[in-house]
């Protein structure tokens, strides 16, 4: 009796490391879940409500634009929860939530399915989504209410209606360190913006759990450990030369690093898979180019804070990096 052989013929890459899509999906997930938390704790509950809606905008665009026979697949992989979770912990505690759920909304349909679906997308979908709100609602996107709410209270305009003037409610208005810094010339002390204990997005005020959580990442080998690396040293060393030229005008690299949505932005959308180089020189170069563009819009742009814009700008630049850092085949000549 004969035994028949199955031979399965397929191309390349023949070694695969056990991962799946919706196994590192969730595995962010899991990841973001401690700054939803967080954001609870020094913000109140209308924080989480704001995580909430953003979510809810990604999954319902997901929903809507997607086919009827793939829509279950594409609901299941994570990548709506991701997109939404992330646009959620990048806007103010005091945000109204039918434009964080717009903003959710516009990262799904603008910033991923109207490029073709997953890993078809140029630009991280949830930086889309906040730039479309910072372009659209710039006054309430820069409205920062100040840590210290009681954990049922609202802040700011969370409950305003869609295009009406909201009454807020329990907010206390406080500028974020890199608006004190740039405007003011005031530095924050080191312990709180380790802490939290400062005003600024849902998801970046305490850089001690952003470097656990990247760690965890690191560790598990869900984000390359090239771009945070490039991106410190140059943010560092690029930022660190006018510290020493003049460091009453600007501010220090432990600064640099700890405040604003750096941390935050280098954990969860500059390491995005899809957005980010396939090539190892080409990870630095664009971990390098973040760095520097961040210090450069920090110092001399019109905003204090310039991690979207740096991000998005080599996102664009990633197609070009790949190409002329291909690696060459074992052989050619």
């Amino acid at each position: 009796m004969s035994r028949e052989r199955t031979y399965t013929v397929s191309t390349s890459p023949f070694l695969h490391a056990g991962e799946s899509t919706p196994r590192i999906m969730y595995r962010v997930v899991f990841a973001l879940l401690p700054f939803v938390i967080s954001a609870v704790y020094f913000f109140g509950m209308g924080a989480f409500f704001v995580v909430l809606t953003a979510t809810s905008g990604s999954v319902f665009a997901e929903y809507l634009f997607i086919a009827s026979p793939t829509r279950g697949h594409s609901l299941r992989d994570g990548s709506a929860l991701i997109t939404g979770l992330l646009v959620g912990l990048t806007l103010p505690p005091g945000f109204p939530l039918w434009m964080s759920f717009l903003g959710g909304f516009v990262a799904i349909a603008m910033g991923k399915l109207i490029w073709g679906g997953l890993g078809q997308n140029i630009f991280n979908p949830a930086l889309v989504g906040r730039a479309f709100l910072q372009a659209a609602f710039p006054t309430a996107i820069t409205t920062w209410s100040a840590p210290g709410a009681t954990t049922f209270s609202w802040q700011g305009t969370n409950l305003a209606l869609p295009f009406f003037q909201g009454r807020a409610v329990e907010a206390y208005t406080g500028a974020t360190p890199l608006a004190r810094m740039k405007f003011e010339h005031l530095s924050t002390p080191i312990p709180d913006l380790m802490v939290g204990s400062i005003s600024g997005s849902l998801g970046e005020t305490s850089g001690a759990l952003l470097l656990i959580v990247m760690g965890y990442l690191l560790v598990t080998k869900t984000i390359n450990w090239r771009i945070p690396v490039s991106i410190f040293t140059a943010t560092i060393l690029f930022g660190g030369l006018f510290w020493v030229m003049a460091p009453d005008k600007y501010p220090d690299p432990i600064f640099m690093i700890l405040s604003g949505g750096l941390l935050f932005g280098t954990v969860f959308m500059a390491t995005d898979l899809v957005t980010s180089p396939i090539t190892p020189k080409g990870l630095w170069i664009y971990g390098c180019g973040i760095g520097v563009l961040v210090v450069t819009i920090r110092f001399w742009g019109g905003l204090p804070e310039g991690v979207m814009y740096a991000i998005l700008l080599m996102n664009a630049c990633t197609p070009l990096i790949n190409r002329f850092t291909k690696i060459k085949p074992y052989g050619y000549k």
